[in-house]
């Protein structure tokens, strides 16, 4: 196989580390597959490094030297979480360079990276979300609290500046957290049920499946702190009943399709005792070997290699049906 992969990792969102064990995993993996991997990194401050070597002077100069890797290569796989790279900043890029690129295009990252966008679309899909509104920076000093409430960033990953707020002293500094990440702030009512994922694969011919649920079992709030400290328990297959898991099922593709992602996409569910409800979409969800969604793809029989690659091969065909389908117009 000579096909020639762009895997890019790191980003100027605080998830910077997380995607750069993404996209060394990715990497090695691809390699592993047969294809030849070219891999860059973009540094917190947007300066685009290839082993260890800035591509150019600066974020501007960087990047018109990496235009020209992505306009080289086969196909761009952006291993990047958060905003600008998951949030389809690089997807739109690879699109205006005519270059396959692994996961949802603009629209869908955009849109899933938005979590009032995100319920929006939900909710008009016939999906339940937590109730909630959305303040901004500015509107901190005069909120009121009246209710336990889930306080988060409209636009972050990770968990990053995530609060649960169960009395009136803690919400004022919750929102000023949140506000650190994103002058929008989400405030949701609290959801109580089990914690259910659960991925959405887009195959090389179109088809969209899922693999089993993955139960997320923790003590208390699924923070960032208990995303990485290991303290969090991942059962998968989740233990569902066959009802539970044709509507968590459902309820996921629904989802895929209604943002019109492509490649993978972890959708997150609140599982309550009058059905799921949806918390978010993650259309880069990390991509270790130990992430959730391969772990939920190994237990429908599909190995951490054989995922990625689908993944490359997948982007490839749709850019192909793409260009045949410009083409006709034409």
């Amino acid at each position: 196989m000579n096909d020639d992969i762009l895997v890019i990792g790191g980003g100027q969102s605080p998830e910077h580390e997380v995607s750069l064990a993404s996209a060394a995993a990715v990497a090695t993996a691809l390699r592993g597959r047969g294809f030849a991997v070219t891999a860059v990194t973009i540094a917190a401050d947007g300066t685009w490094m290839r082993d260890g070597v800035a591509l150019g002077n600066g974020a501007s100069g960087s990047l018109a030297a990496a235009v020209e890797l992505i306009g080289r290569a086969d196909a761009v796989f952006p291993a990047l979480h958060g905003a600008l790279g998951e949030d389809g900043t690089l997807a739109a890029l690879c699109a205006l360079a005519h270059t396959p690129v692994v996961g949802s295009g603009l629209a869908a990252g955009a849109i899933a990276m938005d979590k009032w966008a995100t319920k929006l679309v939900a909710e008009a899909a016939g999906l339940r979300t937590a109730p909630g509104i959305v303040l901004t920076a500015r509107d901190i000093e005069d909120a009121e609290f009246d209710e336990d409430v889930v306080v988060k960033p409209v636009s972050a990953g990770s968990s990053f500046g995530v609060t649960l707020v169960q009395d009136a002293e803690q919400f004022v500094p919750a929102l000023r957290a949140a506000a650190e990440y994103d002058d929008r702030i989400l405030v949701e009512r609290v959801m109580h049920g089990r914690e259910i994922d659960v991925a959405v694969l887009r195959e090389a011919d179109g088809s969209v499946w899922a693999p089993p649920a993955l139960e997320i079992q923790t003590d208390g709030l699924f923070d960032t702190a208990t995303k990485y400290d290991g303290s969090a328990r991942f059962v998968v297959p989740a233990e569902l009943s066959d009802g539970d898991r044709r509507a968590l099922t459902a309820a996921a593709v629904t989802m895929f399709e209604a943002l019109g992602c492509a490649g993978v996409a972890r959708m997150d569910f609140f599982l309550t005792d009058a059905g799921p409800v949806l918390n978010e979409v993650n259309t880069m969800p990390g991509m270790t070997a130990a992430s959730q969604v391969p772990r939920m793809l190994q237990a429908a029989g599909v190995a951490y290699p054989e995922l990625v690659s689908r993944l490359v091969q997948a982007a490839m065909a749709a850019s192909a049906v793409g260009a045949d389908t410009a083409a006709a117009v034409r």
